[in-house]
């Protein structure tokens, strides 16, 4: 081979390894230099929300409560009503006759440090017509605004504490409120409304308390549609739906929404009962295990559950 030969088969030779070079330099990873050179990008992975939801604070008042009162959630069932009736914590709530506590304590916590409870009592003039409270229970009474203040605070950590009577609002602000709630209160005010007006009274106050837009949540025992009037009148525990609605409506408030979650078919008393012969009452079975029983089977009473709003914007402020 000439040396003519060899020096054109040696260029051919740098050539290719020249080709194979580049092409592999696109496959490599790029030198430090670039590396350094190039820009960074951050990527922040997004902070979720620590916060509880309503319907964990909720859940939370509930499990915090006795086992005796935990025994009656599946007949009153105190979750489902408030998150139908929009309670949400921070709000101002106003509870008709609180009594011993029942819906108080749940709502205590779940309200919260934000929250206002705001309980109201029958008006002092309206309790010697049941017939049968002492005179000293009736004197008591007349300090219940603060009695019931001091023991409601003794029920746990949260919303703030405060009460009036019907007819007699107080210091309580005027369309101060979000929400106002009768559970089980309606019939005795309805009761006695031909006897003083506490039935009208006492829707008044609840539209004068509320802001615009604000909720009236009704929870009541409920009579037979086609039950005899002069009966479903209260003083048996019962009310009539409809009579319910015309009587709110009447008071200026307009119907939301109805809900069944309180709803017992099984309860279908006539005009020889009254409520109280069901649990947890039982008043007519003390003595006879038979009826007692049966009573039981039944359970606590059908319940209509209403919702209503005074006229307004939505009172979620």
């Amino acid at each position: 081979m000439s040396i003519a030969d060899k020096q054109v088969i040696g260029g051919r030779l740098m050539a290719a390894l020249s080709l194979a070079l580049i092409a592999g330099c696109g496959d490599s990873a790029p030198d430090a230099s670039a590396a350094a050179s190039a820009p960074e990008t951050a990527v922040e992975a997004p902070i979720p929300d620590a916060s509880p939801s309503s319907s964990d604070l909720l859940q939370a008042a509930l499990d915090g409560q006795t086992e005796e009162m935990k025994a009656r959630y599946a007949a009153r069932n105190p979750g489902a009503t408030l998150e139908f009736l929009g309670i949400e914590p921070g709000m101002t709530v106003v509870e008709a006759r609180p009594g011993g506590g029942w819906y108080s304590k749940i709502l205590i916590p779940y309200l919260g440090d934000s929250g206002t409870l705001i309980g109201v009592d029958y008006a002092l003039d309206m309790w010697p017509k049941f017939g049968f409270f002492s005179d000293e229970q009736i004197e008591e009474k007349k300090t219940w605004t603060t009695s019931w203040v001091e023991t409601a605070n003794g029920w746990g950590d949260g919303a703030n504490v405060e009460a009036f009577v019907f007819g007699d609002m107080g210091d309580v602000e005027k369309e101060s409120a979000n929400a106002v709630l009768m559970l089980r209160a309606l019939h005795n005010l309805s009761r006695f409304e031909d006897d003083g007006g506490y039935r009208t009274q006492a829707l008044q106050d609840a539209y004068n308390v509320l802001k615009p837009g604000g909720t009236l949540g009704i929870v009541q025992h409920r009579a037979p549609s086609d039950a005899p009037d002069e009966w479903a009148t209260g003083a048996a525990g019962y009310l009539k739906q409809a009579a319910v609605v015309a009587a709110v409506e009447a008071a200026g408030f307009e119907l939301v929404e109805t809900s069944e979650i309180n709803a017992n078919p099984a309860d279908q008393p006539t005009v020889e009962d009254f409520v109280w012969r069901l649990p947890p009452s039982l008043a007519t079975s003390r003595e006879d295990d038979a009826l007692r029983a049966e009573m039981i089977a039944i359970g606590e009473s059908d319940r209509m559950t209403l919702k209503f709003r005074k006229s307004g914007p939505a009172a979620g402020d």
